[in-house]
């Protein structure tokens, strides 16, 4: 069963630095402003419809599992913040290794959960497309929610596995980028996300401050999902929390049909 809704600019990024010299990986870019507030490069209405999303992520909490933060600030500097960083690295090797625009990108956010990131990046890039794939309902139905409460046009809701999904010709190779933050490792997040991406486009995983050797046991999963690693990111973030790498990787060719395989397999036996 698929639920669909739909629904939403981003401007000025900063910071990077490469992480560990590794052969197939490629210097990060340093365009940097250290320490401004991704936030405060918003318009005034993106702006609003970051604190109407917070505001109803706050309140939805109180009677679902949505985020363990409770407090407004929390959550603006471990989710909010954290979303926004990962648009740097994000779409300066989209537009470094891209044949398409920047401007009119499909976008996945893969496990989405709460909505992070991709509401926060469907809101900051209002000319993207941006699909929210969640398996559970009750998710869907507070994602659902925000959609309105935000009153964005750039979002759609699919609720589904990602396993499931990336078999059906609806999504399967259909989007130039795919996301997952705090979804699972990569060698996993691979299996999920590769499949739905389509060739010439990128996978992005959110991760934690030193991923190297969790991305080093990912490098043949990576492989056999048709793609290759492009480069391994420290994002600077006002969070002292949240995901500190932007894990990056090219799609190649074409995904091989007997992936993602069945519901379950790839978090019980990854590649």
């Amino acid at each position: 069963m698929v639920l669909l809704f739909n629904n939403l600019q981003f401007s000025r990024w900063t910071f990077f630095k490469h992480l560990t010299p590794r052969k197939y990986t490629t210097l990060c870019q340093n365009n940097s402003t250290s320490n401004l507030s991704h936030f405060l490069t918003l318009t005034s209405r993106q702006k609003d419809q970051i604190h109407l999303y917070v505001d109803t992520l706050l309140q939805w909490n109180k009677r679902m599992n949505l985020t363990a933060v409770k407090e407004v600030n929390e959550v603006m500097e471990r989710h909010i913040e954290d979303s926004l960083a990962i648009l740097p690295p994000l779409s300066d090797n989209y537009m470094s290794h891209s044949s398409k625009s920047i401007d009119k990108v499909k976008l996945v956010d893969v496990g989405t959960g709460a909505g992070l990131p991709g509401v926060v990046l469907a809101i900051a890039r209002p000319d993207w497309d941006v699909t929210l794939m969640e398996s559970m309902n009750k998710r869907c139905v507070f994602l659902e929610h925000v959609v309105g409460v935000i009153g964005s046009s750039n979002l759609q809701i699919v609720r589904g596995r990602a396993e499931s999904l990336g078999q059906n010709l609806c999504y399967r190779e259909k989007f130039d980028i795919a996301v997952a933050r705090a979804v699972a490792e990569t060698r996993v997040l691979a299996e999920y996300c590769l499949p739905l991406v389509r060739v010439g486009g990128m996978f992005i995983a959110a991760k934690g401050h030193d991923p190297e050797d969790e991305v080093k046991k990912a490098e043949n999963a990576i492989k056999k999902m048709g793609a290759s690693l492009l480069q391994v990111c420290s994002v600077e973030s006002q969070s002292p929390y949240g995901q500190r790498t932007a894990v990056i990787c090219l799609k190649d060719r074409p995904t091989p049909m007997k992936y993602p395989r069945f519901p379950g397999t790839p978090s019980k036996e990854p590649l």
